[in-house]
């Protein structure tokens, strides 16, 4: 995407690094003959050739490696591309914007062949999944597979928030037994999420989508970016409480604005001139990596810990579990979620994507920067955080279970009610925090004008 080639990828390429770029299908069999036979060429560029992926075969994981992973959960694609143009991804300019699909039967050949091998948890990886032009026929044949051939299969999707309005879409993924829901909620501010591009969502439909899964018992776990242009630490600490006062969200993940190569945001930040950590390491979930107008790196990284902070309160995870057992979405395994989430954050001190229970390491695995430690310096100073760790996620568990125990002993707990998973009404843009911002004003009647203007139409019509 930039107009001369990166100075890492060049530096690669004269140590006589060869390059890939694009997808495999088709053509990494190619690559490895002519790695045999020392031909390699210096760069295999496939990116403008996107692969038809209908019937190619799909990598199988063996199930001893997925059981290393929590919930021994693996992983396909359904499909591929992105029709929207959010410029902080990088999937629509690796697998494009138009909608590419596997075939039914090419899914079902590998849902049976791991349900073979003892896996029945699946992730569907498709950026989006409710932009699949298959996904009535993929869902339906879950629900074969389900129902008919009584396979015990669950799933994990990623969808956008307008996926409520596909009529049946909701319905049939609880059917098909998907258990969460990603969505990218991104932000609640509109003129951040149209200063990325992210057009798409519209903070006025938030709560109608998420009560919609809430009312089929699926979890949601929703994005969320911290970093746009007009942020600050108050104003992202202010939207958490409203978020947590007001929408219906499980689980709520942090991510930094992350100018990703291959991202709109990365080729503009590059083009300007402006300063980018020339360390891809750190282009993780854990770092801010470029300037911002408003925080120092400091202050943004403080900002994002003080966000895990502020909405993973053992107060929240209460709330939580009684909107939980409130809707009929399963109590426990969101409390299984919440105690993952907060441990990783808060003891681990890496993102939840990156985090586990035990971590291992190895006295000689260093960056080539740092030094072999002795073994008498690594291995006690391992130990002593191993048990100090472990200490710590045994009380963060025993606290959470008791506030589940006891929420879950509540013969009332059914009847809990708040602003969150109240039902929807006409007057919300004009009584609820949410809408009160002035970009949030603006927003509003903006689509309220576009709804007048919809209505007149059809009325003349």
């Amino acid at each position: 995407m930039l107009k001369e080639r990166d100075a890492y990828v060049q530096k690669a390429l004269d140590m006589g690094v060869s390059i890939f770029s694009g997808e495999a299908e088709g053509r990494l069999g190619q690559v490895l003959i002519d790695a045999t036979n020392d031909k390699l060429k210096p760069i295999y560029n496939y990116l403008d050739d996107l692969p038809d992926i209908d019937n190619v075969a799909m990598p199988l994981l063996p199930a001893e490696r997925v059981r290393l992973t929590a919930g021994s959960t693996t992983s396909f694609d359904a499909g591929r591309g992105c029709p929207f143009t959010c410029s902080f991804c990088t999937i629509i300019n690796v697998q494009g914007q138009k909608s590419r699909q596997r075939s039914v039967e090419s899914i079902e050949h590998i849902i049976r062949a791991n349900v073979e091998q003892g896996l029945s948890s699946f992730f569907i990886s498709d950026d989006n999944f409710a932009r699949n032009k298959n996904w009535e026929c993929i869902l339906d044949k879950f629900i074969e597979l389900r129902e008919v051939h009584k396979l015990k299969i669950s799933f994990t999707i990623q969808v956008d928030t307008l996926c409520h309005n596909l009529p049946g879409f909701i319905e049939k993924s609880k059917r098909a037994g998907v258990k969460r829901a990603f969505i990218g909620l991104e932000n609640i501010n509109p003129e951040s999420l149209v200063g990325a591009s992210k057009r798409q969502n519209k903070i006025t439909d938030y709560r109608e989508m998420l009560l919609a899964w809430k009312k089929v018992g699926v979890i949601t776990c929703c994005g969320y970016i911290l970093g746009f242009p007009n942020d600050t630490q108050e104003s992202i600490l202010r939207d958490i409480e409203i978020i947590k006062k007001e929408l219906p969200v499980d689980l709520l993940e942090f991510f930094f604005l992350t100018p990703f190569p291959g991202s709109e945001d990365h080729q503009k930040l590059h083009t300007a001139g402006i300063a980018m950590d020339e360390d891809l390491n750190q282009y993780d979930a854990n770092h801010a990596v470029t300037a911002h107008p408003k925080m120092s790196k400091e202050n943004w990284e403080e900002t994002s810990l003080k966000a895990w902070e502020s909405f993973y309160t053992y107060e929240h995870a209460e709330t939580i579990v009684k909107r939980a057992m409130a809707t009929g979405t399963s109590p426990g395994k969101i409390m299984a979620l919440i105690t993952w989430f907060k441990g990783c954050v808060h003891i681990e001190k890496v993102h939840p994507l990156e985090g586990g229970f035990f971590r291992r390491k190895s006295r000689k695995d260093r960056r080539p920067t740092l030094p072999i430690e002795s073994p008498f310096v690594f291995y006690p100073k391992y130990f002593a955080e191993i048990i100090w760790k472990h200490f710590c996620w045994v009380l963060l568990f025993i606290r959470l279970r008791l506030i589940y125990k006891r929420i879950r002993n509540d013969p009332k707990s059914r009847e809990y009610m708040d602003l969150a998973i109240e039902p929807l009404n006409d007057n919300e843009t004009e009584t609820r925090e949410l809408f009160q911002s002035e970009a949030a004003r603006k927003f509003v009647e903006k689509r309220l004008r576009f709804k007048k203007m919809r209505n007149n139409v059809t009325s003349v019509t």
